[in-house]
C-alpha cells in the first residue's frame, strides 16, 4: 500500500513536467518589436507654382546699320564693340557726288525763282491794264498761266534741293538706336550701295546695334503643362498671377544666381506644331550688361500659386513602375502605401497635389525596414538625422512595395 501511494505523486509530477515542456514548444521564440521610423505629418499649405526651364537671351532691340546711298566708304567713326547713342555718326561715305547734286539743285531753284519773278510781274501789269482794255483777255490769261507754271516750277526745284540735301545727309551713317555697336562689316575703300527695287539688290550692311538693357529671355512651356495649369486654375487649386506680376529668376551658365529678376512680357497664342510648346518671353533688367544676346540660361518661372498641397521631403516620395507613392503609418499602427501625384519640386521637397490627406504620417527615414501591412513605430523625423536608406529610397521602396503586392 505504501509503495502505491508514493508512486502516484511522482507520476503526477512527471505529467506536469511534460505538459509544461509541450506548452513551451507551442509558444515559439519571442516576437521582434516593430521597427521605428521617422515620419512627417502632412499639412496642407499654399506654395508658389514654379517650373525650371531653359531660355535664350536676346536683345531688346536690334537694328541693322545699312548704307542708304551708294558710294565709297571713306571712314569708320565709332569704335567697334562700344556703346553708341542714337543719332551718333558711325560711318562716312564719300559726299562729293551728293554735294554736287545739292549745288545743282540749288542753281535750278534760283533759275526757277527768277523765272517766276518775271512771269509774276508781267501778270501783275496785265491785270492792271485789262480794265482799260489796253490788253486783251487772252493775253492776261496767258500771263497768269505762265505765272502759275513758274510758281509750280519753284516748288519742284525746292523739293529737288531738299531731296539732294537728304541724300547728302545719308553719307553720314548714324546709329538708328542707342546700344552696343557690333563689328564693322565693310572696310574703308569699299563701294557700298543702297537698295534698288529695279534690280532687287539690298543695301549694304555696315554693322548692327543691339540694345542690351533691358534684355529679353525667350523660353517655352509645353502645352500639356499649360493645360494642367488651366485645369487646376478652374478647379480653384491654382491662382494665376497677373501677367505683369509673373516673375522669373535666372541662373547663369556658371551656376550663380543673377541678381536681377524679370517679368513675363509676352505669351504666345498658338502652339508650335513641331514641338508642342507655347512661346513665352520675359523682360529682364541688365544695367551692368552682364548678360549678352544669344546666351543660354536656366530660369525658374513663377507661374502662380498652388493651394492645398503638401510639401514632403525628397526621401518620403518613391517611384516604381506604378508611379509615385508614399508609405504612411496609419491610425492602427500599420504601414500603408498611397499613390501620389508629385510633379514639381520646391526647395528640396516634393509638391504633392493628390493622394495624401491632412494628418497623414509619411515615412521619411527607415523605409527599408518596413513593408505595407506590417506595423511600425512612428517618431517625428529630424532633418539632420542620418539613416542608411535616405540616399536611395526609391529602390528600397520599390522592392518593398513589390513584395507587398
Amino acid at each position: 500500500m505504501k509503495s502505491t501511494s508514493l508512486r502516484t505523486p511522482l507520476l503526477c509530477l512527471g505529467l506536469l513536467s511534460l505538459a509544461a515542456c509541450g506548452k513551451g514548444k507551442e509558444q515559439g521564440p519571442p516576437q521582434m518589436p516593430p521597427p521605428e521610423v521617422g515620419v512627417v505629418k502632412a499639412q496642407a499649405q499654399s506654395v508658389p507654382l514654379t517650373k525650371d526651364l531653359v531660355g535664350r537671351v536676346s536683345a531688346f532691340r536690334s537694328a541693322d546699320v545699312r548704307a542708304r546711298v551708294s558710294g565709297v566708304l571713306v571712314k569708320r567713326v565709332y569704335q567697334e564693340g562700344t556703346d553708341v547713342k542714337q543719332g551718333q555718326v558711325l560711318f562716312e561715305i564719300d559726299p562729293a557726288v551728293y554735294q554736287a547734286a545739292v549745288n545743282s539743285s540749288q542753281a535750278n531753284l534760283a533759275s526757277a525763282q527768277a523765272t517766276y519773278v518775271n512771269y509774276h510781274k508781267t501778270a501783275e501789269r496785265f491785270r492792271q491794264l485789262r480794265p482799260q482794255n489796253y490788253v486783251s483777255q487772252s493775253d492776261l490769261d496767258a500771263a497768269e498761266a505762265n505765272e502759275r507754271s513758274s510758281a509750280a516750277a519753284v516748288k519742284q526745284a525746292q523739293a529737288a534741293v531738299e531731296s539732294a540735301r537728304i541724300n547728302l545727309g545719308y553719307t553720314r551713317v548714324v546709329a538708328p538706336i542707342a546700344g552696343r555697336a557690333g563689328q564693322q562689316q565693310v572696310t574703308e575703300g569699299a563701294i557700298v550701295g543702297a537698295s534698288n527695287a529695279d534690280t532687287g539688290s539690298n543695301s549694304t550692311l555696315l554693322t548692327t546695334v543691339d540694345q542690351l538693357d533691358p534684355l529679353y529671355v525667350n523660353f517655352t512651356v509645353s502645352s500639356a503643362d499649360l493645360d494642367r495649369l488651366r485645369s487646376a486654375q478652374s478647379a480653384g487649386s491654382v491662382s494665376l498671377s497677373e501677367q505683369d506680376q509673373t516673375t522669373v529668376k535666372i541662373t547663369l551658365p556658371d551656376g550663380s544666381k543673377y541678381d536681377q529678376g524679370g517679368k513675363l512680357d509676352f505669351s504666345g497664342a498658338t502652339v508650335d506644331p513641331t514641338t508642342g510648346a507655347v512661346n513665352l518671353r520675359a523682360l529682364l533688367p541688365n544695367p551692368a550688361h552682364r548678360l549678352l544676346p544669344g546666351t543660354y540660361v536656366t530660369l525658374t518661372a513663377n507661374l502662380g500659386e498652388r493651394h492645398n498641397v503638401f510639401l514632403i521631403p525628397q526621401q518620403g516620395i518613391s517611384r516604381d513602375v506604378s508611379g509615385a507613392f508614399a508609405l504612411v503609418v496609419g491610425q492602427d499602427g500599420n504601414v500603408a502605401r498611397k499613390g501620389v501625384t508629385a510633379d514639381n519640386f520646391n526647395s528640396g521637397n516634393w509638391v504633392v497635389t493628390d493622394g495624401l490627406t491632412a494628418g497623414d504620417q509619411v515615412i521619411v527615414s527607415g523605409l527599408q525596414t518596413v513593408q505595407p501591412g506590417k506595423p511600425a513605430k512612428a517618431a517625428p523625423w529630424q532633418p539632420d538625422q542620418k539613416q542608411g536608406d535616405q540616399g536611395k529610397p526609391a529602390a528600397g521602396n520599390a522592392k518593398s512595395a513589390a513584395g507587398a503586392k
